[in-house]
Protein backbone atom coordinates (compact mmCIF):
# COMPACT_ATOMS: atom_id res chain seq x y z
CA UNK A 1 0.00 0.00 0.00
CA UNK A 2 1.03 3.40 -1.17
CA UNK A 3 1.14 6.14 1.74
CA UNK A 4 -0.20 9.34 0.64
CA UNK A 5 2.13 11.93 1.42
CA UNK A 6 1.53 15.28 3.43
CA UNK A 7 3.15 18.42 2.95
CA UNK A 8 4.53 21.07 5.57
CA UNK A 9 5.87 24.49 4.43
CA UNK A 10 7.18 26.14 7.27
CA UNK A 11 7.68 26.07 11.63
CA UNK A 12 11.22 26.83 11.16
CA UNK A 13 13.43 29.62 11.95
CA UNK A 14 16.76 31.09 11.87
CA UNK A 15 18.42 32.45 15.57
CA UNK A 16 21.08 35.26 16.17
CA UNK A 17 21.65 36.10 19.34
CA UNK A 18 24.24 38.73 20.63
CA UNK A 19 25.84 38.32 24.32
CA UNK A 20 27.13 41.52 25.10
CA UNK A 21 29.63 41.10 28.67
CA UNK A 22 31.31 44.47 29.57
CA UNK A 23 32.80 45.69 26.92
CA UNK A 24 33.16 42.50 24.43
CA UNK A 25 30.20 41.19 22.90
CA UNK A 26 29.42 37.75 20.36
CA UNK A 27 27.23 36.63 18.48
CA UNK A 28 25.53 33.32 18.12
CA UNK A 29 24.00 31.76 14.81
CA UNK A 30 21.34 28.81 15.04
CA UNK A 31 18.59 26.93 13.87
CA UNK A 32 14.67 26.30 15.25
CA UNK A 33 12.40 23.26 14.43
CA UNK A 34 9.26 22.91 15.67
CA UNK A 35 7.58 20.31 13.46
CA UNK A 36 8.69 17.18 15.53
CA UNK A 37 4.82 16.67 17.38
CA UNK A 38 2.90 17.25 13.93
CA UNK A 39 5.63 15.27 11.87
CA UNK A 40 5.02 12.38 15.00
CA UNK A 41 0.25 12.82 14.43
CA UNK A 42 0.25 13.03 10.49
CA UNK A 43 3.23 9.67 10.45
CA UNK A 44 1.10 8.10 13.13
CA UNK A 45 -2.48 8.71 10.92
CA UNK A 46 -0.59 7.00 7.93
CA UNK A 47 0.67 9.47 5.87
CA UNK A 48 3.96 10.48 4.67
CA UNK A 49 5.09 13.55 6.23
CA UNK A 50 7.48 15.72 3.83
CA UNK A 51 8.85 19.11 5.21
CA UNK A 52 9.93 22.28 3.08
CA UNK A 53 11.35 24.84 5.69
CA UNK A 54 10.54 27.96 5.43
CA UNK A 55 13.71 29.42 3.95
CA UNK A 56 13.92 27.11 1.86
CA UNK A 57 9.97 27.76 0.62
CA UNK A 58 11.49 30.02 -2.55
CA UNK A 59 12.66 27.02 -4.72
CA UNK A 60 11.02 24.16 -2.97
CA UNK A 61 7.37 24.13 -2.74
CA UNK A 62 5.84 22.60 -5.96
CA UNK A 63 5.43 25.81 -8.73
CA UNK A 64 3.04 23.58 -10.80
CA UNK A 65 -0.30 21.43 -10.89
CA UNK A 66 1.29 18.05 -11.32
CA UNK A 67 3.89 18.93 -8.53
CA UNK A 68 1.59 19.85 -5.94
CA UNK A 69 -1.11 17.37 -6.72
CA UNK A 70 1.60 14.83 -5.44
CA UNK A 71 0.59 15.97 -2.00
CA UNK A 72 -3.09 14.81 -0.06
CA UNK A 73 -2.99 17.63 1.80
CA UNK A 74 -0.30 20.69 1.76
CA UNK A 75 0.07 22.65 5.51
CA UNK A 76 1.16 26.18 5.58
CA UNK A 77 2.74 26.93 9.36
CA UNK A 78 4.41 30.18 10.39
CA UNK A 79 5.82 31.03 6.62
CA UNK A 80 4.24 34.71 5.45
CA UNK A 81 3.18 36.07 2.18
CA UNK A 82 6.33 37.38 0.75
CA UNK A 83 8.23 34.20 1.36
CA UNK A 84 5.93 32.91 -1.36
CA UNK A 85 5.82 35.31 -3.68
CA UNK A 86 9.66 37.43 -3.62
CA UNK A 87 11.09 34.08 -5.27
CA UNK A 88 14.98 35.67 -5.99
CA UNK A 89 14.45 35.50 -9.81
CA UNK A 90 11.68 37.92 -9.41
CA UNK A 91 13.06 39.88 -6.67
CA UNK A 92 16.62 40.33 -7.79
CA UNK A 93 16.40 40.00 -11.68
CA UNK A 94 12.80 41.00 -12.29
CA UNK A 95 11.89 37.73 -13.97
CA UNK A 96 8.01 36.38 -13.82
CA UNK A 97 7.80 33.24 -11.77
CA UNK A 98 4.87 31.22 -10.87
CA UNK A 99 3.03 32.90 -7.88
CA UNK A 100 2.37 29.69 -5.44
CA UNK A 101 -0.21 31.21 -3.32
CA UNK A 102 -2.68 31.41 -6.81
CA UNK A 103 -1.26 27.83 -6.92
CA UNK A 104 -2.53 26.82 -3.85
CA UNK A 105 -6.30 28.21 -4.43
CA UNK A 106 -6.13 25.99 -7.78
CA UNK A 107 -5.19 23.02 -6.30
CA UNK A 108 -8.16 23.20 -3.60
CA UNK A 109 -10.73 24.36 -5.98
CA UNK A 110 -9.31 21.24 -8.23
CA UNK A 111 -10.06 18.80 -5.12
CA UNK A 112 -6.73 19.60 -2.47
CA UNK A 113 -6.71 19.56 1.35
CA UNK A 114 -5.32 22.85 2.76
CA UNK A 115 -4.62 23.64 6.18
CA UNK A 116 -3.44 27.16 7.72
CA UNK A 117 -1.90 26.97 11.28
CA UNK A 118 -1.18 29.90 12.86
CA UNK A 119 1.10 31.91 14.48
CA UNK A 120 3.50 35.17 14.37
CA UNK A 121 3.68 35.08 10.38
CA UNK A 122 0.63 32.92 9.31
CA UNK A 123 -2.85 34.75 8.35
CA UNK A 124 -1.92 38.28 9.24
CA UNK A 125 0.63 37.63 12.38
CA UNK A 126 3.06 40.21 14.04
CA UNK A 127 2.69 43.43 12.91
CA UNK A 128 0.58 41.90 10.42
CA UNK A 129 3.87 40.96 8.52
CA UNK A 130 2.44 37.41 7.34
CA UNK A 131 0.23 39.67 5.32
CA UNK A 132 -2.46 36.87 3.53
CA UNK A 133 -5.31 39.72 3.82
CA UNK A 134 -6.43 39.70 0.36
CA UNK A 135 -4.53 37.28 -1.17
CA UNK A 136 -5.31 33.88 -3.03
CA UNK A 137 -5.10 32.19 0.18
CA UNK A 138 -7.69 34.37 1.93
CA UNK A 139 -10.33 33.69 -1.05
CA UNK A 140 -10.34 29.77 0.13
CA UNK A 141 -10.14 30.02 3.64
CA UNK A 142 -13.47 29.43 5.56
CA UNK A 143 -12.47 32.56 7.82
CA UNK A 144 -11.97 36.36 6.75
CA UNK A 145 -8.65 37.93 7.60
CA UNK A 146 -8.18 41.23 10.36
CA UNK A 147 -6.72 44.15 8.77
CA UNK A 148 -3.92 44.52 10.90
CA UNK A 149 -1.98 42.37 13.96
CA UNK A 150 -3.84 39.48 14.57
CA UNK A 151 -2.44 37.79 17.50
CA UNK A 152 -4.13 37.19 20.50
CA UNK A 153 -1.40 36.83 23.41
CA UNK A 154 -3.25 34.96 26.74
CA UNK A 155 -0.22 34.01 29.18
CA UNK A 156 -2.65 32.97 31.58
CA UNK A 157 -4.04 30.57 29.51
CA UNK A 158 -7.28 29.95 27.81
CA UNK A 159 -9.02 26.58 27.48
CA UNK A 160 -10.83 26.02 23.97
CA UNK A 161 -14.38 24.43 23.79
CA UNK A 162 -16.25 22.18 21.35
CA UNK A 163 -19.19 23.87 20.26
CA UNK A 164 -22.33 22.38 21.25
CA UNK A 165 -23.87 19.56 19.33
CA UNK A 166 -20.31 19.32 17.25
CA UNK A 167 -19.26 15.83 16.52
CA UNK A 168 -16.67 16.41 14.30
CA UNK A 169 -14.23 15.17 17.49
CA UNK A 170 -16.18 11.89 18.48
CA UNK A 171 -14.01 9.85 20.28
CA UNK A 172 -11.99 12.94 21.75
CA UNK A 173 -12.49 14.31 25.48
CA UNK A 174 -14.63 17.31 25.73
CA UNK A 175 -12.00 18.87 27.76
CA UNK A 176 -8.80 20.71 25.52
CA UNK A 177 -5.34 21.65 27.58
CA UNK A 178 -5.43 25.53 27.25
CA UNK A 179 -3.83 27.30 24.80
CA UNK A 180 -1.09 30.35 25.38
CA UNK A 181 -2.72 32.29 22.61
CA UNK A 182 -4.01 32.44 18.43
CA UNK A 183 -4.89 34.38 15.47
CA UNK A 184 -7.66 36.01 16.13
CA UNK A 185 -9.90 34.93 12.63
CA UNK A 186 -13.68 35.43 12.05
CA UNK A 187 -15.79 32.20 10.47
CA UNK A 188 -17.27 33.17 6.61
CA UNK A 189 -20.63 31.95 6.66
CA UNK A 190 -21.75 28.40 6.02
CA UNK A 191 -17.74 27.39 7.48
CA UNK A 192 -17.74 24.78 10.36
CA UNK A 193 -16.22 26.10 13.86
CA UNK A 194 -14.86 22.69 15.35
CA UNK A 195 -13.23 24.52 18.43
CA UNK A 196 -13.56 27.81 19.78
CA UNK A 197 -13.41 30.37 22.86
CA UNK A 198 -15.80 32.21 24.15
CA UNK A 199 -15.08 34.76 21.90
CA UNK A 200 -13.12 33.69 18.81
CA UNK A 201 -13.29 30.45 16.84
CA UNK A 202 -9.83 28.54 17.17
CA UNK A 203 -10.33 25.97 14.40
CA UNK A 204 -12.44 26.29 11.22
CA UNK A 205 -13.85 24.21 8.21
CA UNK A 206 -14.90 24.71 5.16
CA UNK A 207 -15.02 23.87 1.42
CA UNK A 208 -13.55 25.66 -2.00
CA UNK A 209 -14.71 24.37 -5.38
CA UNK A 210 -13.99 20.47 -5.08
CA UNK A 211 -11.31 20.77 -2.03
CA UNK A 212 -11.73 21.30 1.76
CA UNK A 213 -9.70 24.11 3.92
CA UNK A 214 -9.18 24.21 7.77
CA UNK A 215 -8.10 27.28 9.30
CA UNK A 216 -5.98 26.23 12.73
CA UNK A 217 -5.55 29.60 14.33
CA UNK A 218 -3.38 28.47 17.40
CA UNK A 219 -0.06 27.05 16.89
CA UNK A 220 1.26 23.17 16.13
CA UNK A 221 3.85 23.68 18.28
CA UNK A 222 4.95 25.65 21.69
CA UNK A 223 4.71 28.65 22.23
CA UNK A 224 0.83 29.49 21.60
CA UNK A 225 0.40 25.21 22.12
CA UNK A 226 2.10 24.53 25.30
CA UNK A 227 3.87 20.94 25.85
CA UNK A 228 0.49 20.00 27.77
CA UNK A 229 -1.29 20.65 24.41
CA UNK A 230 1.56 19.01 22.06
CA UNK A 231 2.08 16.42 24.25
CA UNK A 232 -1.50 15.00 25.02
CA UNK A 233 -2.64 12.15 24.17
CA UNK A 234 -5.16 13.06 21.22
CA UNK A 235 -2.92 15.60 19.60
CA UNK A 236 -2.36 13.22 16.87
CA UNK A 237 -6.16 11.92 17.07
CA UNK A 238 -7.43 15.97 16.47
CA UNK A 239 -4.80 15.52 13.34
CA UNK A 240 -5.92 12.61 12.02
CA UNK A 241 -9.40 13.61 12.26
CA UNK A 242 -8.96 17.06 10.47
CA UNK A 243 -6.57 14.94 7.78
CA UNK A 244 -9.72 12.46 7.45
CA UNK A 245 -12.16 14.95 6.59
CA UNK A 246 -9.56 17.13 4.30
CA UNK A 247 -8.51 14.02 2.22
CA UNK A 248 -12.17 12.37 2.49
CA UNK A 249 -10.25 9.56 3.39
CA UNK A 250 -12.11 7.53 6.40
CA UNK A 251 -10.05 7.15 9.41
CA UNK A 252 -7.43 4.86 10.23
CA UNK A 253 -10.17 3.08 12.90
CA UNK A 254 -12.62 3.12 10.14
CA UNK A 255 -15.13 6.10 11.97
CA UNK A 256 -15.62 9.14 9.66
CA UNK A 257 -15.97 12.26 11.67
Amino acid sequence: MIRKKVLLAGETWMVQTTETKGFDHFTIGGFGDGTKWIRAAVEKAGYEFVHIPAHRVFDQFPDTMETIREYAAVIVSDVGKNTFLLHPDTLFQSKTTPNKLTLIKNYVEAGGAFVMVGGYMTFMGLDARAAYKGTAVETILPVTLMSGDDRVEIPEGVKPSVPEGENFWAGMPSDWPILLGYNRLRAKENARVLLQTDVDSIIVAGEYGKGRVIAFATDCAPHWAPPAFCDWEYYPAMWEKMLSWLTKQPLSGGNRA
